[in-house]
């Protein structure tokens, strides 16, 4: 049997909400063409050595999908069937497990866990009447997924070449109070065009996972490093060789973080112990300096890079201390940070004035359900130094201050 995917080389990146264009430009710096804009996704060609390179170095997407199949499906009985048809011990065997996630939107079958179910119940069937056993459903940790998503009365059934979400990097074990995720943090990187050749310094750091992601980056450490098992092995069609020939030589591109290159601090001392015990799974990670202090306690930060998220309400309870907290991350960016940009993401895009600095880029991005939003503030040293207060127009050219 031949799948869609086979036929036309197409396949479909999920991403999160906001970060599609981004993800597009890194898609196609990893080997794919012909590239889609969807909401929250990116449709996109290629071959084995870029579909396998993507899942193994993308830091921007969520997961790809390969679709097997797409049918017109108006009840679950039609679902049921066509599923009965797919030779699935050619992709899994019945001794592994399997799990489905499903979607639905403007269709006949309305509800996604009954469709999911469906899909189920044909898996189930095939390896019933041909081995007369079937395999075991995991939902937390299964050998191979699958997707099955209904639109319009259109049906599309996908291997998830992927396995578990891209975003789980395999650091990070520990989690400080609403962490930020591995692939925001990634894109936050991206954003910032920090290349290394000046001090990454991230004021509080929490778990540590933009350290993380800023290691990942410069010493060219494949965002999936860590993981042992892709979905990609699961297609008929995998290539052992070619995969193990394109991770040979991602392996061998890392180079070593010089030490001091990048640090974090944090006012708790038992988060410091989070983001070291996070950053320990990865190589080079003992060049990293970490310090158990607040911000306001260095004396300066000149001509580096600061990304930072600060709390916003959900770490620190009271509003007040939270505007608080702003107010004195911006004084202390105009007072104590000459030649430094900043960049400074938040949960809450109210909060951005309580900075009290005028900021040259504003980009929106959403971190989990909350769409926050990511300031640039730009510290020149020079003649120029003027005071600006922060306002609600949406600015786009560069200040001093």
């Amino acid at each position: 049997m031949i799948y869609q995917y086979q036929k036309n080389n197409t396949f479909f990146a999920q991403v999160p909400g906001q970060m599609e264009k981004f993800a597009e430009e890194e898609l196609t710096s990893l080997g794919a063409f012909n590239t889609k804009l969807e909401y929250r996704g990116v449709y996109f060609e290629a071959d084995k050595l870029s579909l396998y390179r993507i899942n193994y170095q993308s830091r921007l997407i969520s997961r790809v999908l390969a679709p097997l199949i797409t049918f017109p499906c108006y009840t679950p009985g039609s679902l049921l069937k066509t599923a009965e048809s797919i030779e699935w011990d050619k992709i899994f065997s019945v001794d592994q497990t399997f799990a489905i996630t499903a979607s639905v939107a403007k269709s006949k079958i309305t509800n996604s866990l009954y469709a999911a179910q469906s899909l189920k119940d044909g898996i189930a069937d095939y390896f019933r009447n041909k081995l007369g056993r079937r395999p075991n459903v995991n939902v937390s940790n299964p050998d191979v997924r699958f997707n099955l998503h209904i639109e319009k009365d259109q049906a599309i059934i996908s291997i998830d070449t992927s396995g578990e979400s891209l975003h789980k990097r395999g650091y990070r074990l520990l989690a400080g109070e609403a962490p930020m995720q591995e692939t925001l943090a990634a894109a936050i990187i991206r954003l910032s065009n920090w290349d290394g050749e000046n001090t990454l310094w991230d004021c509080m750091c929490g778990s540590g996972t933009i350290l993380c992601e800023a290691l990942m980056h410069y010493c060219r450490i494949p965002a999936q490093y860590l993981r042992t098992n892709f979905g990609f092995y699961y297609l008929p069609d995998f290539d052992k060789n070619i995969w193990l020939k394109l991770k040979q030589e991602v392996v061998r591109n890392i180079r070593p973080l010089p030490k001091g290159l990048i640090k974090g601090s944090d006012i708790s001392q038992r988060i410091i112990v989070t983001a070291r015990e996070n950053l320990s799974h990865l190589p080079f990670s003992e060049n990293v300096e970490l310090s158990g202090q607040p911000f306001q306690h260095i004396s300066k930060f000149e001509n580096g890079t600061l990304i930072t998220n600060p709390p916003y309400g959900i770490r620190l309870g009271k509003i007040e201390d939270v505007q608080i907290l702003y107010k004195e991350l911006g004084d202390f960016i105009k007072t104590n940070c000459k030649g430094t940009t900043a960049f400074i993401y938040t949960g809450d895009p109210s909060l951005r004035k309580h900075i009290g600095l005028r900021t040259s880029k504003r980009i929106p991005l959403v971190n989990g359900k909350l769409e926050g939003v990511l300031v640039q503030i730009d510290s020149y040293e020079g003649s120029k130094k003027k005071k600006y207060r922060d306002n609600d127009t949406n600015l786009s050219e560069e200040s001093d201050f």
